[in-house]
């Protein structure tokens, strides 16, 4: 999935997200799933969905497969419908799913997915975000927020072979 594109208007201030938060918030979101739900397998939506989705998988001591699912931007305000690319993980068929991904806004992406695992045979399944940042609530969720979130994994990238802010957050960044 691209990176979602932000503005600082479009947010109520910027969230960043340092690596041990990420990890408690991880072991929050575990926790909360594990006194509801007890999956055989843990999906996670490529790309950014499959860091917390295997932070869980370990944390529960189930299964971890993936799921890529893109989004391609055609501008900065306008979005197309995602698409599920490869085949869904076949671990999935007459499981108990837990689907994860890192933001969860609009649903689409989480709705998507869900249903291409639900038609490839799973039992049940429920999602997992890390953060619910719009009107779509995933059935689990570590942190509501309305603000932009950076990610560790997310805030510096390579370029040119140094590392650098990623360009998609550096206005954001500078005004927090």
């Amino acid at each position: 999935m691209s990176p979602r594109r932000y503005s600082v208007e479009q947010t109520r201030g910027v969230f960043v997200v340092d690596w041990p938060l990420f990890g408690e918030l991880s072991r929050a979101l575990a926790l909360k799933v594990a006194r509801d739900y007890a999956p055989d397998v843990v999906v996670g939506i490529a790309t950014a969905g499959v860091v917390p989705g295997a932070t869980i998988a370990a944390i529960l001591d189930v299964e971890f497969a993936s799921i890529t699912v893109s989004r391609r931007y055609q501008s900065e305000t306008v979005r197309e419908t995602p698409a599920v690319f490869g085949e869904v993980p076949p671990v999935v068929r007459d499981r108990h799913v837990l689907l994860v991904d890192e933001v969860c806004d609009s649903g689409d992406t989480m709705r998507l997915a869900r249903a291409a695992i639900v038609n490839a045979g799973a039992t049940e399944v429920r999602t997992a975000a890390a953060f619910s940042t719009g009107v779509f609530q995933p059935d689990y969720h570590a942190l509501a927020t309305e603000s932009m979130i950076v990610l560790p994994w997310d805030r510096e990238v390579l370029l040119d072979g140094e590392l650098v802010t990623n360009p998609l957050y550096a206005e954001a960044l500078r005004g927090s």
